[in-house]
């Protein structure tokens, strides 16, 4: 875990509930008469991890069909930036913990700004110092006096479809469904990934992402270990992947050369080619996970603090495992409380479930050998 990123989020939590709290108290409200016209330059904010930067694909890419002629902005952090790269329909990616970068969107003149962050007042603040009339976001909470348009956010939706509401008050409205694929891989990328799998000499493989972003989050890396060993000994390939936060921890389930460690070796977009390439994700909840899901490719993802309605992958080829304790999920506006049962959602969780779910998805898509054994059930959420 990246302790430093840690503390700056926490930073920032509490920033943003002292100093947002009281500015988007005290700060005049926006001007609401005038109408939208024609919009040529927009500036969609997207503070907060991978995950949310990879679910804003498919209204981006709404919004390009809808204004085909318009130039998308971002303003994001440098730890979400890199997702962008996956969304071809975004033009340009500022970072607001970049003081150049935040000072470019400020005073830039664009025809719309969305908020798309769902609780935090800061990032409604900067919205309201955008130079636009035109302003949407969520109405949760103070922040609701910083937008000239307000959405409400249902915290029992698939997250697309609350972002996908932020659009309304453009008079877009897009549908969704399972199958989609809404992000793609640049070529420089896939040709790197092509390189890094090698020796693999073009064999089906599976991914497996072991990290998490909280302690609440993880399954653990033994349990990882013993899947891989599973999979690996009906001669399916594992190849861990993931940033420098997850390298000690993949150094221990690949000690017995089970296949690739490409943990820490890879950009985030690097990271995306090699999963392209996968026959299947194994991951807990995570931002990788939703990049997997974004590609097409099938996962199994595992489940606890989280809510499953909200975050989960959709589709026939994802299989999501939750034991479905009474205390989850606990998880809300991005906030997990400390697990005073050892994060029993997740522990509880058994490597017998999650081996067999992905030899199902592996039997489905044609990557795991006759001679595995046939098993007769799946627990999914």
């Amino acid at each position: 875990m990246n302790y430093t990123m840690l503390f700056q989020h926490n930073i920032l939590k509490t920033a943003d509930f002292v100093a947002g709290r009281l500015l988007a108290s005290i700060i005049p409200l926006p001007s609401r008469n005038f109408e939208l016209s024609d919009i040529k330059r927009i500036l969609l904010i997207r503070p907060g991890g991978i995950g949310d930067a990879a679910l804003l694909a498919l209204p981006i890419s709404c919004i390009k069909k809808t204004f085909p002629d318009a130039h998308i902005t971002i303003l994001a952090e440098r730890r979400n930036s890199g997702t962008f790269q996956l969304i071809p329909q975004v033009d340009k990616v500022l970072n607001y913990d970049r003081p150049g970068d935040f000072v470019e969107a400020l005073t830039t003149k664009f025809d719309l700004v969305i908020d798309t962050e769902q609780s935090h007042r800061l990032s409604a603040v900067v919205a309201r110092m955008v130079n636009t009339p035109f302003k949407v976001g969520f109405d949760t909470n103070e922040r609701r006096r910083m937008f000239s348009h307000t959405v409400d956010y249902d915290m029992d939706a698939y997250e697309v479809d609350n972002f996908l509401a932020l659009l309304e008050p453009l008079g877009v409205r897009c549908q969704i469904d399972g199958a989609t694929q809404f992000l793609s891989v640049p070529d420089l990328s896939l040709s790197r990934a092509e390189r890094l799998l090698k020796p693999l000499n073009s064999e089906p493989f599976m991914a497996i992402f072991p990290g998490a972003s909280i302690e609440e989050k993880r399954w653990g890396t033994e349990k990882f270990m013993r899947v891989a060993e599973l999979i690996a000994s009906f001669g399916i390939k594992v190849v861990a992947v993931g940033g420098k936060d997850e390298v000690r921890q993949s150094e221990a389930i690949w000690a017995g050369g089970l296949g690739l460690n490409l943990t820490g070796l890879t950009s985030l977009a690097e990271t995306a080619a090699v999963i392209k390439k996968s026959a299947l994700l194994l991951s807990g909840d995570s931002g990788v996970l939703h990049i997997a899901a974004g590609l097409g490719v099938p996962t199994v993802s595992l489940f606890g603090a989280s809510m499953v309605s909200k975050w989960a992958p959709k589709g026939d080829h994802h299989i999501v495992i939750n034991k479905g304790l009474p205390c989850s999920p606990c998880t809300t506006f991005g906030r997990t409380p400390p697990c005073p049962i050892n994060s029993k959602c997740m522990s509880d969780i058994t490597v017998d479930e999650v081996f067999n779910a992905v030899t199902v998805l592996l039997t489905s898509v044609g990557a795991m050998p006759s001679r595995c054994c046939k098993r007769d059930w799946v627990e999914v959420a």
